[in-house]
This record gives C-alpha cells, sequence and structure tokens, in this order.
C-alpha cells in the first residue's frame, strides 16, 4: 500500500495527508474547495494546543483569547479568565495552513471535485471531474453527508445539527456563549483575527431555519454587535448520538473515514477541530504500521468512549433541571459563586476534564461548591456578583 488517497482538505484530511506523506507515501488530496469558510467558532482549546503545538507558534492570522462570558436563557452573565488561552482561527486560514503543511510533506492537492468511489476491485477508482483515478486505499474526510461509498450510509437527521451564522467585521477579545431555554444547541460569538464568527447551533429538526435566525439576530442585537457588512452562512455539521459514535462503520478494507464523516464531534460542545486532527493523526499512523483495522479501537482509546458519554448525557444537560432551575442556568449562576465550581468549567473549556469523570469530580466537590455559594451569596458584598445584570436590566428570557 503506497498511494493514498484522501478526499476532502479539511483538518483530518490535511493532518492525515501530511503524517502519510512524511512517512514515504504518495498521497493526493482531493478538495473542490481546498480552503474554505465554515460558520463555526474555529476555536482550537488547550488540548489541541498541547498536541499539536505549532497551531500556536504558526505565523498565520489567529485570535488568543483568554476571557469567557457564559449566559443563560434568563440573562445571568459569568465572566471568567480561563486557564489555558484558547486560539481562535477563521476556518479558511486553519483549512490553508494544514493544507500548506500537507503539501510541503510531500502532498499533492488538487482542486477537483470527487463523484464516485468505488472500492470493490483490486485498487480503488475515483472518478474526479470525469476522469477516472486509481489508488491502494482511500481516506474520506470529505464532511458529515458524504455519501461516496456505497456499503456506509451518511449521517442522519438524528446525528446532524444546523448552524447559522454572521461573519461581521469588528473585533472583539471575548468568547460568548448564551444558552436558550429547552434549546440543545447555543448561541455563540468567537473574536477572530480580523472578524468576529457570530453563530447558533441547534438539533436537527428541533427548530426551523427561520426560527434560528430570530435566535441569531436577537442575540446579535442584545450584544450591540454592529451588523454593518457582515455576511450570512449556514451549514450542516455532525452532533452524533451515542448508538452512531459506538456502532459506526468507519473502516473497510482499503477506504477509511475521518473527521466529520466519522462523526469526531463533541455532541455537547460541537468542539470537531481537536477530533477532526486526531482522526487524521491516528488513521495516519494505524495505515503507516500496516494496521488499518485497529483505527477505531485507537479512536475510543482516545476519546471516542468520552464523546459516546457525552451524547448520553446532551439531552440532560441543555434540557435538564437543578434545584427548581435549568442547569445551564445553574452553570451560570454557579461560576459568579464558586471558585471550585468556576475551577471545573475551566478545565472544561481547556479539554483537560473528561466527560467520564465529571460526575465524580462534581460529586466529590459537591460540599465545597455548595459552602462556597452559600457563602458567597449570603456575603452583603457580593449579593449582586459584577457579571449578572444590574439593576436598572431586565433579565432577558428567550422562551
Amino acid at each position: 500500500m503506497k498511494d493514498i488517497a484522501i478526499v476532502g482538505g479539511g483538518p483530518a484530511g490535511a493532518l492525515c495527508g501530511e503524517r502519510l506523506a512524511s512517512c514515504g507515501f504518495k498521497v493526493t488530496i482531493f478538495d473542490e474547495r481546498l480552503a474554505w469558510e465554515k460558520p463555526c467558532g474555529g476555536g482550537l482549546t488547550h488540548k489541541a494546543i498541547e498536541t499539536y503545538p505549532f497551531l500556536l507558534d504558526s505565523p498565520y492570522p489567529k485570535k488568543i483569547i483568554r476571557t469567557a462570558e457564559l449566559i443563560s436563557s434568563r440573562g445571568h452573565r459569568a465572566r471568567f479568565e480561563m486557564n489555558h488561552p484558547i486560539v481562535i482561527y477563521a476556518r479558511k486560514v486553519l483549512n490553508g495552513l494544514l493544507l500548506d503543511r500537507a503539501v510541503a510533506a510531500g502532498c499533492t492537492a488538487v482542486c477537483s471535485r470527487v463523484t464516485n468511489v468505488n472500492t470493490n476491485g483490486e485498487r480503488v477508482r475515483l472518478m474526479v471531474e470525469g476522469e477516472e483515478r486509481v489508488s491502494d486505499f482511500v481516506v474520506l474526510a470529505s464532511g458529515a453527508r458524504n455519501q461516496l461509498l456505497p456499503d456506509t450510509t451518511a449521517l442522519g437527521a438524528d446525528d446532524l445539527e444546523m448552524t447559522l451564522g454572521y461573519f461581521v467585521p469588528t473585533e472583539e477579545n471575548i468568547i460568548k456563549i448564551k444558552f436558550l431555554k429547552e434549546f440543545e444547541g447555543y448561541l455563540w460569538s468567537f473574536p477572530r483575527a480580523d472578524h468576529l464568527s457570530v453563530g447558533i447551533c441547534a438539533r436537527m429538526g428541533q427548530t426551523t431555519s427561520q426560527q434560528l435566525r430570530r435566535h441569531l439576530d436577537a442575540f446579535v442585537v442584545e450584544e450591540k454587535i454592529p451588523t454593518a457588512g457582515a455576511q450570512l452562512y449556514s451549514h450542516v455539521l455532525p452532533s452524533p448520538q451515542a448508538k452512531t459514535i459506538r456502532g459506526r462503520r468507519i473502516v473497510g478494507n482499503n477506504w477509511a473515514m475521518a473527521g466529520d464523516a466519522a462523526a469526531t464531534v463533541d455532541p455537547i460542545t460541537g468542539e470537531g477541530l481537536y477530533y477532526a486532527l486526531r482522526s487524521g493523526d491516528l488513521l495516519a499512523h494505524a495505515l503507516a504500521q500496516g494496521a488499518p483495522q485497529e483505527y477505531p479501537e485507537r479512536l475510543r482509546a482516545a476519546f471516542s468512549a468520552d464523546l459516546e458519554f457525552a451524547a448520553n448525557i446532551a439531552k440532560k444537560v441543555f434540557r435538564g433541571n437543578f434545584v427548581g432551575g435549568a442547569i445551564t442556568t445553574r452553570m451560570v449562576q454557579l461560576l459568579n459563586y464558586s471558585p471550585a465550581f468556576r475551577d471545573l468549567v475551566r478545565d472544561i473549556f481547556s479539554g483537560s476534564q473528561s466527560y467520564r469523570t465529571l460526575k465524580r469530580r462534581l460529586w466529590g466537590q459537591l460540599g465545597i461548591t455548595v459552602a462556597e455559594f452559600t457563602h458567597s451569596f449570603l456575603d452583603p458584598r457580593r449579593r449582586r456578583p459584577i457579571s449578572s445584570p444590574s439593576e436598572h436590566e431586565t433579565p432577558i428570557d428567550t422562551r
């Protein structure tokens, strides 16, 4: 196996190609757009930077953010400094960076659309804009809805989410995330080098695109984000169920999937960049060692078991209640009053807190959290946290 074709030049495909080319494989990356923009935050957490330091050290334009603010559906606010900064790229810039590294390692990047992949013969046959190409192995990294192989299925509506966003030509230095009432998703504002990515994500079928647009426009007004020159974008991303993460077939005799195609996305936060990069990396190592069939187990050991756990609790996180209020509202309130809980949220943001150990940690520090909350709440000097609505503001309820 010497000749590898990669369909999709995003983070998973580009990093996989770079790793394989560095090991001596002949790699061709096919993508009809190559580097292109995408309506997502574009944030890289500490675990991504720790694993791939070049993402922080590169000369490509990026934003390094250390402050985040969470907003509840009723307008409660909690602002905090993160233990580790989040690095934010425009997706077009990030994809360009990764493709440049792949080409420098020896990959050939072809700006063409692959319309058919046939894996039934001795070699893989790809139809690229009417011309047939052949390879020994094909990596499908072309997104959540790719349907290039007859023996696999594209992700269905239950495993997808809709995103709607604006790219706003203004600058900011804080990440904002807002939750809505009984809504499996959230609104975001992520600062990039020369613009803001402002958007909303929601599970497919939960709401209409018109409703998403109304929530998005209301958020823009509430946060006083200028919209002059803003561009509206929409896209479909994975938001996999537990059974999909556990049972989806992602490797065959001469093919494998990586990134969104393999549903490597956090079902709660929507974080996909780290998991796309890691899946491409792990697949490349498995191929280089002549053991592609080991790829799913390596993925599970690295992170997919944790994502499966997250998928099982996602609905409860967004729609559940705790002590008479929404979990997301209580989370924002605890951030203001409990240093121990604030440290936990910081670790979640950095990616150092796994979902499988989260419950144990929550129960383990419950007494401390309650004591800190009670003490701070009853202290007259802290009855109104700086980051909560002022006495002249009416908390926003987006019911």
